[in-house]
């Protein structure tokens, strides 16, 4: 059985965890706690160098990090990744999108504002950029989805999910998405495909 290393209230250690229950791969999970320096002991670095939550080890003993490598992994071969070569390129173009232009702005507004105790001191300096980044990546999303149901190859797939985990949370760090109604309604979707389960969930 896989194991997954994991902050509940890490979206992308949600990702994951939503794959794998709808993809029925069994799993067991052991808590890392962040804000306590769990991800930087001797005995985690070991697993991932980087110090970084979500870490999976595979049921054959081989470890990957990094969230959307690991979706891609857990992926391959069923119906969450799309079949030919410019569907799988879609598929990594939103995922690398999410990491470098949603991800920064929107997660990290979440995670200093809802989950760090006196983050909104320590940052703010910071927040106005995340704010106005993280709207940009949202206005990007909205754009596609004025003519798209989903983000790649015209279905559900592992580029939903890796921009679901953190934009349905976006709230967290005060985001305002009552101005996106294509972003919306694909929430909506997203959480009526088969096998969906909240953040909260657990194995």
């Amino acid at each position: 059985m896989h194991t997954l290393y994991s902050m509940q209230n890490s979206g992308n250690c949600y990702k994951l965890r939503l794959a794998m229950a709808q993809l029925s791969i069994p799993f067991e999970i052991h808590d890392v706690d962040i804000l306590k320096g769990e991800s930087r002991t001797p005995e985690f670095l070991a697993l991932n160098p980087n110090g970084k939550v979500p870490a999976l080890r595979l049921k054959t003993g081989q470890l990957l990090s990094e969230s959307n490598a690991i979706l891609f992994f857990l992926a391959e071969d069923t119906p969450l990744m799309p079949e030919g070569k410019f569907c799988r390129a879609e598929v990594l173009q939103w995922m690398f999108f999410e990491q470098y232009s949603h991800e920064p702005y929107i997660a990290v507004a979440r995670f200093w504002l809802k989950l760090m105790k006196g983050g909104r001191e320590l940052k703010r300096d910071m927040l106005d950029d995340w704010w106005e980044r993280g709207y940009e990546a949202l206005g990007v999303m909205e754009r596609h989805l004025e003519t798209h149901d989903f983000f790649a190859a015209g279905q559900y797939s592992i580029a939903d999910i890796a921009l679901y985990a953190y934009t349905h949370v976006a709230g967290d760090g005060e985001f305002d998405l009552s101005d996106f109604p294509g972003i919306n309604a694909w929430m909506t979707r997203v959480q009526n495909q088969p096998g969906h389960v909240a953040m909260d969930w657990r194995p």
